[in-house]
Order: C-alpha cells, then sequence, then structure tokens
C-alpha cells in the first residue's frame, strides 16, 4: 500500500512582536498645571491681561516722556478752571498762636489756580517747614475752595543760650525767637543743645512727679548732665548718665520729703558722687551796724 502522501505542512504564521507602549512624556509646565486649582483657559486668560497691562504702563511711559501726557493734563486743568473749578477762596483753621499772615502768604500762592493743579502735598510740605506747625491737612473742597487745617504746637520751655532766648516745644523744637522775659511762667533750659535733651529732661523729672512742679529751670552742663534750679531758690547738681542721674532725683526726692531741704537756708545739693551727698548753706549776711544818730524816726508828725 502506497504510502499516504503526507500533506504538507501549513505554515506557521510568523509571529508579529508585540509593539511597544509608547510613554507620554509629561512637561514640567504640564505638572505645574497639573497641581494649580486653576483651568488652562484661566492661566491663558491671566496671562492675556498681564500682557496687555504691560503694554499699556509701556505705552504711558512713552506718551510720559515724549510730554504727550503732561499736555493733555494741562488742557485738561485749563477745561477744569473755565468750567469754575478754580481756587477762589481759601479757608484756614486752628491757627491761634501762629502767625496768620505768614500762613495766608503760603497757601495763598495757590489762589486762582485751577484744582486740578494744585499740588497738595507740597503746600502740605511748605507749611510744615514753619516751627509752630506741628501737622497741616490740606484738602480741595470743590468746586472753588482749598480747605487747610493747623495743628499747632504747643510751647513747653524758653531755650536760653549765649544772651538768646527761643520759645520752644515739649520735643525741644525751636517755635520762634522771643526777648528775655516774654515766657511768662515757662521753665528755662540753659546751654547750647539744651533744647535737644528736652524730651530726656522730661522723662527725668516724671520719675519724681512731686519734685516736678518745682523746677523752674535746668541747665545743660558740658554737654553731659544737668543741673536743676528749683522756684524756692536751690540748685541741684546730678551726675551724668540717665540712670545714674534718676537714681540720684529720687534719692533727692526721698530726702526732701523726710527732712523738707527745699525752702530753708540750703542753697545748692551736689549729688554727682553716688557715695555721699554735699550740701551748701547760704552765707550768713552779716548785720549792718548803723550810728544811733543816723536813725530818725517820725511819730505824729514831730521827730525823735
Amino acid at each position: 500500500m502506497a504510502a499516504a502522501a503526507r500533506k504538507p505542512a501549513a505554515k506557521r504564521k510568523a509571529a508579529s512582536p508585540n509593539p511597544r507602549k509608547k510613554v507620554l512624556q509629561i512637561s514640567w509646565v504640564d505638572r505645574i498645571m497639573r497641581i494649580l486649582p486653576i483651568s488652562e483657559e484661566d492661566v491663558q486668560r491671566a496671562l492675556t491681561w498681564i500682557f496687555v497691562t504691560a503694554l499699556a504702563v509701556l505705552l504711558f511711559a512713552i506718551a510720559q516722556y515724549a510730554g504727550v501726557t503732561a499736555a493733555a493734563y494741562q488742557q485738561y486743568a485749563a477745561l477744569a478752571a473755565k468750567a469754575g473749578f478754580q481756587v477762589q477762596r481759601v479757608e484756614v483753621t486752628g491757627m491761634e498762636r501762629v502767625d496768620q499772615v505768614r500762613v495766608y502768604q503760603l497757601v495763598l500762592a495757590e489762589k486762582d489756580r485751577a484744582m486740578p493743579l494744585v499740588d497738595i502735598d507740597k503746600v502740605r510740605a511748605d507749611l510744615l517747614k514753619y516751627g509752630w506747625i506741628k501737622d497741616a491737612r490740606v484738602a480741595r473742597r470743590l468746586p472753588d475752595t482749598l480747605a487747610v487745617e493747623i495743628v499747632e504746637r504747643k510751647p513747653a520751655a524758653i531755650w536760653q543760650r549765649n544772651g538768646k532766648y527761643s520759645l520752644i516745644d515739649a520735643n525741644g523744637i525751636v517755635l520762634q525767637n522771643v526777648a528775655a522775659g516774654e515766657g511768662g511762667d515757662l521753665p528755662t533750659l540753659n546751654g547750647i543743645d539744651a533744647n535737644r535733651h528736652a524730651v530726656a529732661l522730661n522723662t527725668l523729672l516724671d520719675n519724681a512727679s512731686a519734685l516736678k512742679a518745682q523746677v523752674i529751670g535746668a541747665t545743660w552742663v558740658g554737654n553731659r548732665r544737668w543741673d536743676l534750679q528749683f522756684q524756692s531758690g536751690e540748685t541741684l547738681a546730678l551726675p551724668e548718665g540717665e540712670k545714674a542721674a534718676a537714681e540720684a532725683l529720687l534719692n533727692f526726692a526721698r530726702m526732701d520729703g523726710i527732712h523738707r531741704l527745699l525752702g530753708r537756708d540750703l542753697i545748692h545739693f551736689d549729688l554727682r558722687d553716688p557715695e555721699r551727698a554735699y550740701f551748701r548753706k547760704a552765707p550768713k549776711v552779716e548785720p549792718v551796724k548803723v550810728e544811733s544818730g543816723d536813725i530818725t524816726s517820725t511819730t505824729s508828725g514831730r521827730e525823735v
């Protein structure tokens, strides 16, 4: 029997290699976008606004440099003035001791000026150069009024140096020069640069409030320490340094409270030595010897 013919072997289908999965590369921008709680459209919108704003600023700067905006602003101010927006009235309040003529001279320079052209900051800065003025508020009151509110400084002492007298406030700022004796009951600070130490002196005296009301003057000695003058005529020499001076003044206040040092026959107290105090008595007045023949008196119109 003939051998059965073999069927040709079926050709095996060549196996194709498995395609590799593509790995998506994510940029750092995409990573940030996924973290942020906003959409891509919001970001695009924000970037557009930033670009437009930057362009507007650039165009404004170019126009400013070319003088276009200044000319337009001047034209606008002229139109405002024609419409009645022009300084016709100046109202100043809060003046008591301030030289009113001087203040009005500064403010009236803006009269008849168009309201948009009034430089309020410059007016205020010019007013603050005047010693009496502590603060000033300047405002436009449309259509035609410039309102100025003055806050004055208060005189606290007389500053005397080299025969020159000036009113000063509690911070030592010079308000105006005065003649000797024009300070009234204000205390007197003597010495070069004594006004610069007025704040420190007030702080020092606050430590002994019982004595503060009795101090009528203080002398800044050698640019390092104070001598205090009391209304009863005594002088108290204090040591150098804020702490040492405060301690000495407190000690003196205690001693005065116990022994009544002020108003007696003592004229000078020296507490510069922290270990001991030195007191100086008033010199004794020798009685004047008068000859009996030099004394006459009249009684009922008759000489005896």
